[in-house]
């Protein structure tokens, strides 16, 4: 029976099962072998005893107990290799598995949850779970059938004193379960207080600008300092409590050792047992004093496994709020494409392979945590046209778009692409149809041409420096000492806030997108440069969808329409020359950024 805290293990414990059968027969031949040894000591004194001390005898004795050493050596290496290469293999798959459900996850869970959190248990839970595999699985076993063998022979030698030797076993379960549930609590305050340092430190050296900009250097070294102290006085009370747990169970084992050696010494002197029978069981007791050393540390890692497994469960039971339907799950199609060969009929993939890039909003209404964001949102984009939305900070516009790459889920049949649902599309179908540039830029720790090409493992360089050169960042890049294989940095770090806007540009005209979303992309670039990237985008974009989020009237001047969102309603849409004349928000904002550009001038 696994216990219940295991349960979630058992699917990888399966897929090795053949292996784990090989070494629990490697543990059972281990401990049989292992179990000789006293009953070898016991014929050499025996037969010492009574035919005196001769070459012959001594030699032959050596030979054997070599002999058991020997073999016992063997299976018990072969033990270790299998059932820790398994443990290994395990954690192998269980990354994997962790890594594939973090990418699937929803991006609202990265907003609630601290990267250095996630890390924490990617890394330092996933090894204690390792070592509950491994080790904990091997000594376990090799306690109870030792344990198993060793009571077998010891009862057969002296009933007796088998059981003063067991007599602690009852108070050493309490003491056990007693110490398992603190070592438990404990270690989960540890791993929670790991988790936090883990966080602080990531967030530190991504912000290491704005830290050394405001000269927090020190007040971020104090803080930091003050966790890992937490950190460390919650780990020396687990490691106090071990201290305790071990000499416990070490004294109660050294009490039944006394006990036996008086009473047994008594029963050789009564003639009711041999010397023989004495040192063997002497030397049983002797052999099981690892076996409860080890039983300490077990429970020490059993219960840091269990705490780790269960903050590690945490992440598998999240669900991404973002999928597939149901029709349009990886298994569904595998069974549709299956159907649709046999009845000669195009297939869900290839229909949808490309999409014309026609955008609709029926009566959207859409909020965050039951605050309501936009509301009564009408509004079609004809495929291959050009939209511009405008509107003041916090009016909706992200949010409007992000729904079209589907960041966000709105009410079914709100959104619909060339006149159908949103959802009827597959996630990756809809989203390599649309090049998405975020208002927050991200670039990869990686080369600049790996970072334009990226989601497009296939692309040639001509093809990345064309998209380059029509994100206008070309030039830039030939300026580098290494060109396209300049590596950027964490976040892109060694690059202006331009050249990454920029780069993201280039990296989703790459893609060649029938629908195209710049989020506010142009904002870190000068008007120069914003004008030249997009008349390069006027002609790249010809024919495809393109919607533009900006504050800038002339990023959006030259779009078919512009849509303004306030409060999240669209109040104007028109071309630009049509809301000029209406003289509302857009005429006013039109006129502000006239004023500013006048004064700048002067």
């Amino acid at each position: 029976m696994i216990p219940k805290k295991l349960r979630p293990l058992v699917p990888y414990l399966k897929r090795y099962q053949r292996g784990l059968i090989l070494g629990g027969l490697c543990v059972l031949l281990t401990n049989a072998i292992s179990v000789r040894y006293p009953l070898i000591l016991r014929k050499a004194t025996d037969d010492l005893v009574h035919t005196g001390v001769t070459s012959r005898i001594l030699l032959y004795y050596a030979s054997l107990i070599i002999g058991v050493f020997v073999a016992k050596g063997i299976f018990q290496f072969l033990t270790r290799w299998i059932v820790i290469g398994i443990s290994r293999d395990i954690e192998f798959d269980l990354r994997n598995d962790l890594f594939t459900h973090l990418e699937h996850l929803s991006y609202s869970y990265y907003q609630r949850n601290r990267t250095g959190d996630i890390m924490a248990k990617a890394t330092n839970d996933l090894s204690a779970v390792r070592n509950l595999l491994g080790p904990a699985i091997m000594y376990s076993a090799n306690t109870i059938v030792f344990t198993a063998f060793a009571l077998y022979y010891m009862l057969r030698i002296s009933p007796k004193l088998t059981l003063v030797a067991f007599l602690p076993l009852p108070v050493a379960s309490i003491v056990i379960q007693y110490f398992g549930r603190r070592i438990h609590e404990r270690f989960e305050r540890i791993q929670a207080m790991f988790s936090d340092i883990s966080a602080r430190a990531q967030e530190n050296f991504s912000g290491a600008r704005v830290i050394r900009a405001y000269v927090q250097e020190e007040a971020e070294i104090a803080a930091f300092e003050n966790a890992n102290e937490e950190y460390i006085r919650r780990s020396l009370k687990l490691v106090r409590l071990m201290g305790m747990l071990w000499p416990t169970l070490e004294l109660m084992l050294g009490i039944a050792v006394m006990i036996v050696l008086w009473l047994g010494g008594r029963q050789v002197i009564l003639g009711r047992i041999s010397p023989g029978d004495f040192v063997a069981f002497n030397t049983y007791m002797v052999q099981l004093t690892w076996p409860v050393i080890a039983l300490g540390w077990v429970i020490n890692i059993f219960q840091r496994g269990t705490a780790s497994l269960g903050r590690i469960n945490q992440i598998f039971f999240e669900k991404p709020e973002i999928a597939d339907d149901r029709d349009t799950s990886p298994v569904a199609r595998q069974l549709q494409l299956a159907m649709n060969q046999d009845a000669n009929i195009p297939t869900n993939s290839e229909q949808h392979r490309e999409l014309r890039g026609e955008i609709e909003f029926c009566n959207l209404n859409f909020g965050y945590n039951g605050v309501p964001v936009l509301k009564d949102v009408n509004l079609r984009i004809p495929a291959g046209s050009s939209l511009a939305i405008v509107g003041p900070t916090g009016s909706g516009k992200t949010t409007l778009v992000s729904l079209v790459a589907r960041t966000y889920d709105a009410e079914p049949g709100a959104v619909l692409i060339d006149g159908r649902p949103i959802r009827e599309f597959p996630l990756e179908t809809l989203r390599r149809n649309i090049g998405f540039v975020p208002q927050e830029t991200f670039l990869f720790s990686l080369t600049i041409r790996e970072n334009i090409a990226f989601g497009n493992d296939e692309a040639a360089f001509e093809g990345i420096k064309a998209a380059a050169e029509a994100a206008n960042i070309a030039q830039d890049i030939e300026s580098f000492p290494e060109g396209y294989e300049t590596t950027v940095g964490e976040r892109g770090i060694s690059l202006s806030g331009g050249q990454k806007q920029r780069t993201a540009i280039a990296r989703a005209l790459l893609r060649s997108p029938r629908i195209l979303i710049l989020d506010d992309a142009l904002s870190s670039v000068d008007t120069h440069t914003e004008d030249k990237i997009l008349n390069h985008l006027g002609e790249i974009m010809r024919g495809r969808t393109t919607i533009f989020i900006s504050h800038r009237v002339s990023t959006v001047r030259n779009a078919d329409r512009i849509a303004v969102l306030h409060q999240g309603r669209i109040v104007e849409l028109g071309s630009h020359d049509e809301l000029i004349a209406r003289n509302g928000y857009y005429t006013e904002l039109y006129n502000k950024q006239l004023l500013e550009e006048e004064l700048a001038e002067v």
